[in-house]
C-alpha cells in the first residue's frame, strides 16, 4: 500500500508491504462547513451552559482575547474577526480590546510572525502582547491548586472583565487534551507555575496522557489554576480542525464544559482501536506548524509509544526546519549530556526544577523501553545521535534500520497524523 506522510508543508509517500501493515491509523473523515466564520458566529450565538457573546460582551469593558502561539495551527484569523464584529456590536471600543499571545514558555514571536499568526488588519486594529512567563513584572499570585502549584497569571487577565480564550482541540500527549484550561496553564502562567505542573512528579503519573482527562492530575491542575485565574469572566472559543487546517466544529460558551464537548466530538473522530501493538510504528509530527523542531516532534513519538511494544521501534518523520528548536537548546544538553535515558530520568528527579525537563523526561521514558529513528534532512546526524536516537535520511533507509532490530518479517502500524491521532489498545 502507498501512504502519503505529512513532512513540513508538503508530503512524502512511501509504500509498504499489505501483508506486514496491522493497521492505518488516520482520523475520521468529517465535511467541514461551507463557510468556516459563520460556523464561529453560530458557535458563539448558541453556546454551551454560558450566555450568547454578544450579552457577556455587552456587559464587560475590558477584554483580553487569548490566542495560540506559533506552534499550533490554530486558524486565528477565522476565529478573531467574528470575536471583534460581535464586541463592536455590543459598543464596545476597540481600543479597550488586548490580544496577549499565549505563548507559555516558548519564546515570544517577532512582530512579523504575529501579522502571520493573526492577520495585519487584525494588528492594525486591536493592541498585541506577547505573554512572557519569565517576566516577574507582569505577573500576579492568584493563590496555590490544591495539587500545590502556586498560580501566578499574567495581570492583564486578572484587570480584564472578559477573557475570552481562543483556541485549538487536538489531543495531547501529557494533558490528554490541548484547549480549554490551558490557555491560562501553561498558556498565559508563570514561569514557577509551569514548572510545578509539568514536574518530574506530575509527567511521571501513568494518567498523564494522551486521551486521558479524569484522574489526569496534570489536567486537573490546569483547571484549578484557570477557575483561580479567571473567576467567572472567562468565555471559550475552541476549534476542532481536520488535517488541511479547516475548522470542522466550533465550540462556546463555559470555559470547562464547552471544552468537555469540544473533546466528546473530536474522541469520535481521532480515537482508533489497535488489534494488537506492533514491532514498527511509521509516524509523524502531522507536519507544519508542529513539525517543525525537535522539541515538538516528542508529541509524534509518544504517539507512536502506545502502538509498539516493548523492544519496538518508532520511527518518526519530521522536517524539524527550525532544529532542536528555538530556545530549546537545554532539552537538547539534558538528552546530550547524559550516558542513557536512565541518567536523564535520574538527573530531572534530583536537579528539577529544569527548562524543558518536561520533554526531555517523556522522552528519556519512551527510550528506556523503545528505539526511536528520527527521519529528518535538518539536523545533523551526530546531534541526533547524542541524544539516544537514531537518524535516518529517509523513510527508505529507516525501515531498513528497524528491520535489523525487530526483523524483516516484523508487523507495522502506520500513523500518518502523528500526534492528531489517539491510539487505543482492544483489551
Amino acid at each position: 500500500m502507498i501512504l502519503r506522510f505529512p513532512y513540513g508543508k508538503g508530503e512524502v509517500e512511501f509504500e509498504l508491504p499489505d501483508e506486514r501493515v496491522i493497521s492505518v491509523l488516520e482520523p475520521l473523515k468529517v465535511a467541514p462547513p461551507r463557510d468556516a466564520a459563520e460556523k464561529v458566529r453560530k458557535a458563539l450565538l448558541n453556546p454551551i451552559r454560558d450566555e450568547p457573546f454578544l450579552k457577556v460582551a455587552s456587559k464587560s469593558r475590558k477584554v483580553c482575547i487569548l490566542v495560540s502561539d506559533y506552534t499550533r495551527a490554530t486558524p486565528n484569523k477565522v476565529l478573531l474577526p467574528p470575536i471583534l464584529e460581535t464586541l463592536v456590536k455590543a459598543g464596545r471600543s476597540l481600543e479597550d480590546v488586548k490580544i496577549l499571545v499565549a505563548n507559555g514558555l516558548h519564546k515570544p514571536a517577532p512582530k512579523s510572525e504575529l501579522e502571520e499568526l493573526l492577520g495585519r488588519e487584525v494588528m492594525e486594529e486591536v493592541e498585541v502582547l506577547n505573554h512572557d512567563a519569565e517576566d516577574e513584572r507582569s505577573l500576579v499570585y492568584v493563590g496555590k491548586t490544591s495539587f500545590g502549584t502556586e498560580v501566578y497569571v499574567n495581570r492583564l487577565v486578572l484587570n480584564s472583565d472578559l477573557v475570552v480564550m481562543t483556541g485549538l482541540i487536538e489531543p495531547h500527549f501529557f494533558a490528554g487534551y490541548s484547549g480549554g484550561r490551558k490557555s491560562i496553564l501553561p498558556g498565559v502562567a508563570g514561569r514557577e507555575t509551569i514548572y510545578q505542573n509539568h514536574s518530574y512528579r506530575m509527567i511521571a503519573h501513568p494518567k498523564s496522557r494522551c486521551g486521558v482527562l479524569e484522574g489526569n492530575p496534570i489536567h486537573e491542575d490546569m483547571v484549578e489554576a484557570s477557575k483561580a485565574s479567571v473567576k467567572g469572566r472567562g468565555y471559550l472559543l475552541n476549534v476542532v480542525i481536520d488535517k488541511e487546517g479547516r475548522i470542522i466544529n466550533a465550540f462556546a460558551g463555559d470555559v470547562f464544559e464547552a471544552h468537555r464537548e469540544g473533546v466528546k466530538f473530536l474522541d469520535r473522530i481521532v480515537k482508533m482501536k489497535v488489534p494488537k501493538v506492533a514491532d514498527i510504528a511509521l509516524t509523524t509530527n502531522g507536519g507544519y506548524p508542529l513539525d517543525r523542531d525537535l522539541y515538538q516532534a516528542v508529541k509524534g513519538m509518544a504517539t507512536g509509544s502506545i502502538a509498539v511494544r516493548e523492544g519496538g521501534v518508532i520511527i518518526v518523520l519530521s522536517e524539524c526546519r527550525d532544529g532542536i528548536g528555538r530556545g530549546h537548546e537545554l532539552f537538547y544538553r539534558l538528552m546530550a549530556e547524559a550516558r542513557s535515558p536512565e541518567e536523564v530520568l535520574e538527573r530531572i528527579r534530583r536537579e528539577e526544577p529544569i527548562k524543558d525537563q518536561w520533554e526531555a523526561q517523556i522522552l528519556a521514558q519512551i527510550l528506556t523501553k523503545r528505539r526511536v529513528i528520527l527521519v529528518t534532512k535538518n539536523i545533523e546526524h551526530s546531534v541526533i545521535e547524542e541524544m539516544h536516537m537514531a537518524p535516518a535520511s529517509n523513510l527508505e533507509e529507516a525501515l531498513e534500520m528497524a528491520e535489523e532490530i525487530t526483523g524483516r518479517e516484523s508487523r507495522i502500524i502506520a500513523i500518518p497524523e502523528g500526534p492528531y491521532i489517539i491510539p487505543t489498545l482492544n483489551r
